[in-house]
């Protein structure tokens, strides 16, 4: 079996095309390696994957539209990951353009792609974003979801509708994933838990917006493959007990599927940072600022449809995660503490 996984050189991408690899599938790679942040470190995730036999390499824009079709051209997948987009809730209010090109119109010829080759399981990231405004916790996929508040989240519900349509349309069996807030090693520098480090271990303050009153729904990397290896031959079908006069908005009477995959433990924004503190035995000096525009209060996930339908529950403590990252961390960058 051959697997596209796009922006397999990204944090997620990676890990999965990593254990798909060891678990003994065929991957092919896609990504533009652009520079949102340093482009080394995703060189050296694809070096590690470069590695393995079954791994091929292909840079290319999922917005080229010619590039994506000679893919799909190229190479018989049976099934595609999508994994690639433009990421960043505050870097959307700044170059909005970047997300609708990446997130939207990549999305679609990868959309396309699929359905001019009859791809039997298409399986994409959303992401908690896309509960915007919502105060009902936990985030439930059968909740409604109208009311982002970045235009990240938009393009993820935008993603979201899209992928249903082509399901509804042609048939294609399609499944989206909901991640709530990954970390670990091999992370993405834009992210919290990694500039903190970054910051603590130079003697940096570090940016603690609406003063630190915030939870996050914080989910080991390890756990969102898990889920997403689960799934991978659950291929959705359509819902006979869909009911158009009462729509559930997490199931469909096409073969269309979304799945939340979170830790299901909200954890406090203070006590991540203590964490950190900890693990790298320095204190952090902290810039306590207002919340950002964008932003949300907290993330919490229901996990239970994940649950029922593959029996995972992601595990891994936060007090583990951050060990391990940090552990990382070190031994990447060199840094002694």
């Amino acid at each position: 079996m051959t697997i596209l996984i796009t922006g397999a050189g990204g944090f997620i991408g990676f890990h999965l095309s990593k254990r798909l690899l060891e678990d003994g599938f065929e991957v092919v790679g896609m990504d533009n390696l652009n520079d949102y942040y340093e482009v080394g470190l995703k060189e050296s995730r694809l070096d590690l994957l470069q590695e393995y036999q079954g791994f091929t390499f292909v840079q290319a824009s999922l917005e080229e539209r010619e590039a994506v079709e000679k893919l799909f051209s190229e190479y018989t997948f049976s099934r595609v990951i999508h994994l690639a987009a433009q990421a960043g809730v505050r870097y959307s209010i700044e170059n909005p353009h970047v997300y609708i090109n990446s997130n939207v119109v990549g999305f679609l010829n990868v959309l396309e792609g699929c359905r001019h080759h009859q791809i039997k399981h298409l399986i994409f990231a959303s992401s908690s974003s896309v509960y915007g405004a919502n105060r009902t916790k936990p985030f439930s996929v059968h909740h409604n979801v109208d009311h982002p508040v970045s235009l990240y989240a938009a393009t993820k519900k935008a993603n979201e509708l899209m992928a249903h349509t082509y399901s509804s349309l042609y048939g294609l069996p399609v499944t989206g994933l909901r991640f709530f807030t990954v970390y670990g090693p091999w992370g993405r520098p834009d992210m919290a838990y990694f500039s903190f480090t970054r910051a603590i271990l130079e003697e940096k303050p570090i940016k603690v917006f609406n003063y630190g009153k915030m939870k996050r729904d914080f989910t080991y990397i390890d756990d969102i493959v898990e889920g997403i290896v689960r799934l991978i031959d659950l291929v959705p079908g359509p819902d006979p007990q869909w009911d158009g006069e009462r729509p559930d908005p997490g199931r469909s009477y096409a073969p269309y599927r979304i799945y939340n995959i979170g830790n299901n433990q909200p954890v406090e924004l203070m006590y991540f940072i203590r964490l950190l503190e900890q693990a790298l035995g320095k204190e952090a000096k902290k810039e306590l600022l207002p919340m950002q525009p964008g932003d949300v209060l907290e993330t919490f996930a229901d996990i239970d449809d994940l649950e029922r339908e593959v029996g995972f529950r992601p595990g891994t403590s936060i007090e583990e995660g951050i060990g391990k990252f940090v552990n990382w961390y070190k031994k990447y960058y060199g840094k002694t503490v």
